[in-house]
Order: structure tokens, then sequence, then C-alpha cells
């Protein structure tokens, strides 16, 4: 069986990698095929998560056990295989690629292709350019600053105003819309 899982950035719009590998490939292998696409470091500490349908962690699979709590699950990526992990298309991952600040692709394995398998990963999509590696900290730094002072500018009826101006609002186009109910 082929899994094909595909990859979005947060930072980069246009960005998307769909990489197809077979079923019983470790986690290893699919970060290798991940890094080949975007240009990566393959030696980089790493990390998936496989994540619920809200993108909360649950489990961790890591390229290296780095002295974790000997009551916690430790997973590493050369030894666990993607389908004992990977049940149901829609499966949500994250690949933390830089520990340093948070970085990561959210992935989703999008189809299950039954009866046929792959010797090698391939990278089948490939649109838009990555996101760097790694950023500059006083960067990435000035990022979160300016951020933090875009949400503390935000003056109290910027949520929660009640009224409107009847000419800002524009109902053109409704009426030839459709809603699922």
């Amino acid at each position: 069986m082929i899994f094909n899982f595909r990859l979005v950035s947060d930072e980069v719009d246009n960005f998307k990698r769909e990489i197809r590998i077979d079923s019983t490939a470790t986690f290893l292998d699919l970060k290798k095929a991940i890094c080949e696409s975007v240009g990566y470091d393959k030696d980089q500490l790493s990390s998936f998560f496989l994540c619920d349908n809200n993108w909360e962690k649950e489990k961790e699979i890591t390229f290296e056990d780095m002295g974790s709590d000997p009551d916690q699950d430790v997973w590493l990526m050369d030894e666990a295989t993607l389908d004992e992990f990977i049940e149901d298309e829609g499966q949500k991952l994250l690949y933390v690629f830089d520990y340093m600040t948070e970085r990561m692709f959210f992935m989703e394995m999008t189809e299950m292709i039954m009866g046929r398998n792959l010797k090698d990963p391939v990278c089948s999509l490939s649109l838009g350019t990555p996101p760097p590696e790694a950023i500059d900290l006083d960067e990435f730094d000035a990022k979160i600053d300016a951020k933090n002072t875009a949400a503390a500018d935000l003056d109290e009826d910027f949520y929660g105003e009640d009224s409107y101006n009847d000419d800002e609002f524009d109902a053109e186009g409704f009426d030839e819309m459709t809603f699922d109910e």
C-alpha cells in the first residue's frame, strides 16, 4: 500500500509538497524524502507528531532519543514504520524541522493507494519555495515582537462592535450564493 502525504507551511503562501511512500517505510524514510524535496539537511534533529483533527499533538516520533522521561513512550524514526501509526486517510501530522523556533510543516495523509508498493519515496508534487531551513534568531524575535505589538494595539472595540454603517455592508452577490443546509 502507498501513502500520499500533503505538506504545507504557515510561513510561505503557495508552498506545497506531496510525498508518496510505501506504508511499510519508516518515519526516517519519510523525513529523508521531505528533506530532499525541500533541500534541507537530512541529519538535523526533528520530530513528527501525530495530531488529532485540531492539530493537537498526541504522539511524538523523534529522530533521536534525547534522554526523555522513562515513564514516557519514545518512538524513534528509524524503527517506527508508517503503517504502525497511520491508519486512515485524513491523519494529521506535524513535522517539526526547527526545534529552536518551533517551525514545522503541517501534513495530512490524503490518500491510501491499495494493492501497490513503492521501493523508494517520490515527491509527486512540488509547488512554491519552501521556507528557509534556519532563520536568524534576531529576525525571528523581531517578528514575534511585531505580532505582539500589533495585538496590543487593538483597542477594546475591535471585537464585539455592535453597530455598523449600512453603507459599508456590501450585500451584492448574496442572492446568487448558495449555502449547504
